[in-house]
């Protein structure tokens, strides 16, 4: 099994090029479990998002605010959805960052 599947899935179901064009979404680092990436300013000030396979075959997403405090990341999360239907992910993004994944 390709070490990126899964990730690369995440980011087709996300929305692939529409997706990352409407959020500003850059910087995935994905492996055999997960994506991760940052995302553009949004209303809800979340800066970086991670999907992760869970054992069930469904989806964990963590929602994170990373700022600098003296030079030293601090990440805070703003919102964690388990258990989530790849046909519900481009909804709850939108809803916790109040951007649109397509038109």
């Amino acid at each position: 099994m390709n070490d990126m599947m899964v990730a690369n899935t995440i980011k087709a179901q996300l929305g692939g090029g529409m997706f990352t064009a409407m959020t500003g979404a850059k910087n995935f680092v994905g492996n055999q479990y997960s994506l991760f990436f940052k995302i553009g300013r949004n209303a809800k000030s979340v800066t970086h998002v991670e999907i992760m396979l869970n054992g069930k075959d469904l989806y964990d997403m963590n929602f994170y605010r990373i700022r600098l405090n003296k030079g030293v990341p601090v990440r805070t999360i703003t919102a964690t959805v388990n258990d989530v239907y790849f046909d519900m992910l481009q909804d709850i993004f939108t809803e916790k960052t109040g951007l649109y994944t397509h038109f």
